[in-house]
């Protein structure tokens, strides 16, 4: 069974504050976008003596993933439904990886709960939608977006999904990714400096995505923007060369590295 685990954007990011489990509150919009690792799942037999010893295996190809493989989200995924469904047969899984990590896409959190979904549908696990946001919430704070794979307002840690009515087909989107990897942890160590200064508009994101592109330059913002641009100027460049070419609106996503410019069809 093949599938094509697709990445995503945030349009605004606001950490809200951290939380007693050590988790931040944080409000975003997820937008799901075409570009896309490549995920296959093989049932093997339990009998094979190559899975004598594992009962998932993982081999990968394409963007090196750093790491153990049993480490891997997609691994876990496995596990995670193989404890309440033991009947859930040994699997080969390949991940061919295209989305690059600690890029603020959400690669990881796709492969995994595609992966969740994958199963679901493979071996007829009878799981609603609202199960496997569940399971997805456990692997991670974004998996339970690429559940639903549609544009959502997210909240508490990002697994609390609101479905909003948003389409970006009538503009080119344009990423640049400068190939430095950004750790999460680091990112949000960094909004917890007393020093820090955050913009906000006041104006829910909700509100906000619903006004025209050309309007959110100046009121739909990053938090993450601050820390990372002064850490990394040259991601900072990278968004005002988008701008200088014409984007409507230019962000980056995630906790970083890669920055987005929605430009008008035309201009491309």
């Amino acid at each position: 069974m093949l599938s094509f685990p697709n990445c995503k954007i945030n349009l605004g990011l606001s950490v809200l504050n951290k939380r007693s489990d050590g988790f931040h509150n944080l409000e975003t919009i997820f937008y799901p976008v075409a570009f896309t690792d490549v995920l296959e799942i093989i049932a093997c037999n339990e009998t094979q003596p190559a899975f004598a010893a594992q009962a998932v295996t993982l081999s990968m190809t394409g963007l090196p993933v750093p790491g153990e493989p049993g480490d891997n989200l997609c691994i876990k995924a496995w596990k995670l439904l193989r404890a309440d469904f033991p009947k859930l047969p040994f699997v080969d899984l390949h991940l061919h990886k295209v989305i690059p990590m600690g890029a603020g896409l959400g690669g990881g959190s796709a492969d995994a709960a595609f992966t969740l979904r994958m199963l679901n549908e493979r071996f007829n696990l009878l799981l609603t939608t609202q199960q496997l946001i569940d399971y997805a919430a456990r692997l991670g704070s974004d998996c339970a977006f690429f559940i639903i794979n549609k544009p959502c307002f997210a909240s508490s840690r990002g697994e609390t999904l609101e479905p909003v009515s948003l389409d970006l087909s009538g503009y080119s989107m344009v990423f640049v990714n400068g190939r430095m990897h950004i750790d999460t942890g680091w990112a949000f160590a960094q909004l917890g400096m007393a020093t820090r200064e955050i913009s906000r508009s006041g104006v829910s994101l909700k509100e906000i995505v619903q006004q025209p592109v050309a309007s959110w330059k100046n009121i739909l913002f990053n938090d993450f923007e601050i820390p990372v641009f002064h850490a990394y100027p040259e991601i900072a460049r990278i968004k005002q060369q988008l701008y200088d070419a014409g984007a409507l609106y230019a962000s980056m996503t995630g906790s970083g590295s890669t920055v987005f410019g929605l430009f008008p069809k035309e201009a491309t």
